[in-house]
């Protein structure tokens, strides 16, 4: 009797403390969800506890898959939401259409190997970079075009509302500036030799070469030359936010510093086949200094345990 009577009661025991082990956890999430559901009600988003997105749907940057942003840029995204505790509206669109609803306050932000420019410094708040690139020639393995000289009479392909089109029209003896609303126009273009080069997003055309070979293309950095300081310089690829939204421009910074130091953003474009070390090395010096970041800001590079290596693959450091 004694003997069951300790049965009985310690199993009570151990049923009183699971109860309290599975309350204690219940009580631990309800306050995480708070702390992301108040943060998320701090941040002023268009919409209480949700992101709205403009992006074009090039990849391996941007697109949608089951109602999830994917593609390198698509997934930091998503990830600093989760953290910051917003759901995704995704809204696709045009690049003209996406800095059009981010400027005019339609949508929170925008993304896609968008370049920082000073001039749109003035109508959007600029996120810090994830990731550099520089201007790139695309065009057929044949040819190696690598100046501006080199344009001389050539058509030449890029997409509407790029940055670097007004320099682009201004290159001397350039024969034909095409314009096109998508980057997949200026590829079919480029493919079907009605182009001589495109200028496209880098790691998109890497990541045709890559899956079409036959399509005989790769890309060539361009020469710089001061008089084109747009498409000689290297880019800081950040992401746009509406002019007043600076508490999601705040939290969404401290999230790509998150990024930089644990390797995410470059793990996340190996992801997708791009592995240039280089995406990863900063201008210097960064022509952000003194436009919209102060002089003493520093360029994020990747975390002291990130493998910069010649695949790019982020990996701890040996």
């Amino acid at each position: 009797m004694e003997r069951a009577t300790r049965r009985l009661t310690f199993r009570a025991t151990v049923a009183a403390r699971s109860r309290l082990m599975v309350l204690s956890l219940l009580a631990g999430l309800l306050v995480l969800s708070a702390g992301a559901q108040a943060l998320a009600q701090e941040l002023d988003t268009l919409e209480a506890g949700k992101l709205n997105v403009a992006f074009n749907g090039d990849m391996p940057m941007t697109s949608l898959a089951d109602g999830q942003m994917i593609g390198s840029d698509g997934k930091m995204i998503a990830a600093i939401a989760e953290t910051l505790g917003l759901e995704i509206v995704p809204q696709q669109m045009d690049w003209a259409a996406a800095i059009e609803s981010t400027t005019s306050g339609r949508a929170d932000l925008m993304l896609g190997a968008m370049g920082w420019t000073a001039e749109r410094s003035e109508v959007m708040l600029l996120t810090d970079p994830i990731y550099y690139f520089g201007t790139l020639l695309a065009q057929k393995t044949e040819n190696n075009y690598s100046t501006f000289a080199d344009m001389e009479g050539k058509r030449v392909g890029t997409v509407t509302g790029f940055t670097l089109v007004p320099e682009l029209k201004e290159v001397p003896g350039i024969g034909e500036v095409g314009l096109y609303d998508t980057s997949d126009g200026v590829m079919r273009d480029l493919v079907a030799g009605r182009l001589d080069m495109a200028i496209l997003d880098p790691p998109l055309v890497a990541l045709a070469i890559k899956e079409h070979p036959e399509w005989a293309l790769h890309q060539v950095a361009l020469e710089p030359d001061p008089a084109f300081p747009i498409m000689s310089t290297k880019y800081n690829v950040i992401m746009g936010i509406r002019k007043d939204a600076t508490a999601l421009h705040d939290a969404v910074n401290a999230e790509i510093a998150n990024l930089w130091a644990t390797c995410t953003n470059q793990a996340l474009m190996a992801e997708y086949g791009v592995t240039d070390a280089s995406f990863f090395v900063p201008p210097d010096p960064n022509p952000r200094l003194g436009v919209d970041r102060d002089e003493g800001w520093e360029s994020p590079t990747l975390g002291a345990d990130c493998d910069m290596n010649a695949e790019g693959v982020a990996t701890p450091a040996a």
